[in-house]
């Protein structure tokens, strides 16, 4: 009756190199999730190299096609060619929900990564709808970048990123990028956003079978995306009261996984954050 359809999952298995195609981007493509949100921000408690200046930045992905449509063929014995699909609605999609995302979080620029010196026609095509989209924000500060600057430029200062806007490969691999930033996909939670309110709030990292096995995962990055759900769905004190929790079981540094330099089994960590919302 809210106008809003939100599903929380975890993550799942892709074959590599043979199988079915990709149930992630089966998902996106069937419920029209065209933006995929992930944010990458210091935690504290997490030491991390950029701990001291902080890193609050934003990936805006193209969640649809581009080299992850699954055109695939073999030409001859040996070669095989596949194909970058980018339309103009597509990118116009994600640009949109990009700009309006920025003037409702107060974030005051844009970048747009890209390698249209190499693709000019695909990635022109996706640069073409963000210059259109930002000449309707002019309160935001639009740029463009190389993909490989950017890359280099982050890790020299992430402070100069803010919201950075980018066709389907090129956010699958910064977003990985930015949350070693902030201490590793443990932390780092996403939201596929769509039209007429429909999302859907997953963790970035893998299934991490091995981990689960020894009870040893961080389900940080899962708890956040939640949070990300719950203020979506409009429970804001919700999701404010379970994140303090979180924070502050981070802060102190006691009960924490391994990968973060703890010793806490995932059960023993998220027992701990309970313990803290219950008060």
């Amino acid at each position: 009756s809210s106008g809003i359809n939100a599903e929380y999952g975890g993550p799942m298995r892709t074959a590599i190199g043979k199988g079915h195609v990709s149930l992630n981007l089966t998902i996106r493509r069937t419920f029209g999730l065209y933006a995929n949100v992930r944010p990458a921000k210091s935690v504290p408690g997490v030491i991390t190299p950029y701990s001291k200046e902080g890193v609050d930045c934003v990936i805006m992905r193209e969640n649809t096609e581009g080299e992850y449509s699954g055109i695939e063929h073999q030409v001859v014995p040996g070669v095989v060619q596949s194909v970058k699909l980018i339309t103009r609605d597509a990118s116009r999609n994600v640009a949109e929900y990009a700009f309006q995302y920025a003037q409702d979080h107060g974030r005051k620029n844009i970048v747009a990564l890209h390698k249209a010196n190499i693709m000019k026609m695909s990635d022109g095509m996706f640069l073409e709808q963000c210059r259109e989209v930002a000449a309707r924000y002019p309160e935001i500060n639009y740029r463009e970048m190389y993909l490989d600057s950017a890359c280099l430029k982050i890790v020299s200062d992430p402070s100069k990123f803010d919201v950075m806007l980018m066709p389907n490969l090129y956010g699958d691999i910064f977003s990985d990028l930015t949350a070693g930033l902030i201490g590793g996909l443990g932390l780092a939670p996403s939201g596929n956003m769509g039209k007429d309110g429909i999302a859907i709030y997953e963790a970035v990292h893998g299934t991490a079978d091995d981990l689960v096995e020894a009870n040893k995962g961080n389900p940080t990055a899962l708890l956040m995306s939640g949070l990300m759900m719950l203020r979506h769905m409009g429970l804001k004190s919700q999701a404010d009261k379970i994140e303090a929790a979180v924070l502050e079981t981070l802060t102190e540094r006691k009960v924490i996984t391994g990968d973060i330099g703890g010793t806490a089994t995932n059960p023993e960590y998220a027992d701990e954050i309970c313990r803290k919302i219950k008060g």
